[in-house]
């Protein structure tokens, strides 16, 4: 690599980048990807590479190439059905990645993931390690779902036509930005498509009611995954110290204007610092078993004060799950606080929760230690 690549790759604001490619703005909202349109977007990426920088692309599109490939134009419902297009379709989107991108020389290798990957700390890590050792060998990661196998984003669940897994994947590798591309200049006060008036919001400092109330009422309920997935991908990814930018894929170098700088859709500042691989698992949401919900005075003391969880600051206990498991932290208003690791199981939480902790072992005859969840096995939001 030439000196002047590397000044010009360090001089950029971004060192590592997950792209993620909307269904819809690779088809065009037709039945097959539009070849031009995956040409343009593949040579941004490619010339980025060449200066030295790491890019991750999560892309849609297998089902739209099966569906072509099958020459199958009715709409075909069940998992069963849309997993065989999936499964018809995802050799041939890599097959055309492989040559777009072979034709600068680039290497590309398909990662396929399910929830249940990343759900395990095992799995976590052994993904990490894969994803991050393509990166050290100049290889571009070309993640999907494992739709064969897997059908919560097939039923519409949890990843959302893959906006939360680019956020997983960002997470995953400590990605500096997070760039969900789709057919929409970004987040609008209104949809631009029925609203001419619309106007854009172009940074938003924190994902808040009233941004989530603005993308429900921007969502194009005939997309799956419509602007609230990418909202809570955002804030999934901002939670991890991760920028995330929405933009219009089809704006003309789109990649590398942003990647060089330029304010270019709606930019989604993080909310917290770099958060330590552990921390970054718990937050993930794909492994959490349960959820807590603690008073004010508890709230207080873990975001103010980096306390441990004590039961007397347990309001209600959600679900069932054992020692060692993850759960979320709620107040009483209902706003995300934190993951964490608990040391007790459910059914012992719902006997002391509002008990003083030397009065725990009186309760249910043992005692793990006074916290329900240690500072150290603590992630705030």
């Amino acid at each position: 690599m030439s000196k002047d690549k590397k000044l010009d790759s360090t001089s950029r604001p971004y060192r590592r980048i997950v792209v993620k490619l909307g269904t819809r703005l690779l088809t065009g909202s037709g039945s097959q990807l539009n070849q031009e349109t995956l040409r343009k977007l593949t040579s941004q990426v490619a010339q980025l590479h060449k200066q030295g920088m790491e890019i991750l692309i999560v892309s849609s599109g297998a089902m739209a190439y099966g569906r072509h490939r099958l020459g199958i134009t009715r709409k075909i419902k069940g998992i069963p059905y849309k997993q065989v297009l999936c499964a018809v379709g995802q050799s041939r989107l890599m097959s055309t990645y492989e040559q777009l991108f072979e034709e600068y020389g680039i290497i590309v290798a398909q990662a396929l993931l399910t929830k249940a990957d990343l759900s395990e700390r095992a799995g976590y890590l052994n993904a990490r390690n894969t994803l991050l050792s393509l990166l050290e060998l100049g290889v571009i990661p070309i993640i999907n779902e494992n739709d064969v196998v897997a059908v919560d984003e097939l039923e519409g669940r949890r990843f959302g036509d893959n906006d939360n897994l680019s956020a997983m994947v960002a997470n995953l590798v400590d990605a500096d930005l997070l760039l969900l591309l789709s057919d929409i200049g970004g987040l609008y006060t209104a949809d631009p498509r029925r609203h001419p008036d619309a106007k854009l919001i172009t940074v938003v400092q924190e994902i808040d009611d009233k941004i989530e109330q603005i993308a429900a009422g921007t969502m194009d309920s005939s997309a799956v995954g419509g602007m609230t997935t990418k909202i809570e991908a955002a804030k999934l990814a901002t939670a991890s110290g991760v920028t995330v930018i929405i933009a219009d894929g089809k704006e003309k170098d789109v990649i590398l204007r942003i990647a060089g700088g330029e304010n270019i859709g709606t930019r989604f500042l993080p909310t917290a610092t770099r958060l330590e691989s552990r921390k970054r698992w718990m937050l993930c949401g794909l492994c959490v078993r349960g959820k807590l919900v603690i008073d004010a005075g508890a709230a207080l003391a873990l975001k103010s004060h980096n306390r441990s969880l004590l039961a007397a600051g347990i309001v209600s206990v959600d679900g069932e799950f054992d020692r060692g498991d993850i759960v979320d932290i709620y107040d009483t208003a209902g706003s995300h606080l934190a993951a964490g690791i608990v040391n007790y199981c459910s059914k012992d939480i719902d006997r002391i929760k509002g008990a003083r902790s030397d009065k725990i072992a009186g309760i249910i005859g043992f005692d793990y230690g006074p916290e329900v969840v240690h500072r150290n096995n603590l992630a705030l939001v």
